[in-house]
């Protein structure tokens, strides 16, 4: 049997979506192990001019205790 655990964090790019998830598994690996998967919760963007200036998720991400 194993245990799991679900953290919520919160990640952002200037480049993409895509890329604000893969930024937040990346960091979260660093100091989680045996990441399993991620349930992306919400997308935001923030703007300056008119366009957008960041992609911003949040997400909670589940690993397995030890």
């Amino acid at each position: 049997m194993s245990v799991a655990r679900v953290t919520e964090l919160s990640a952002s790019s200037s480049k993409s979506f895509e890329d604000a998830v893969e930024k937040g598994i990346k960091r979260a690996n660093e100091t989680l192990d045996n990441i399993e998967g991620a349930w992306v919760q919400d997308f935001k963007v923030t703007c300056k001019g008119g366009k957008i200036d960041e992609y911003r998720v949040n997400m909670k991400v589940t690993f397995v205790l030890k």
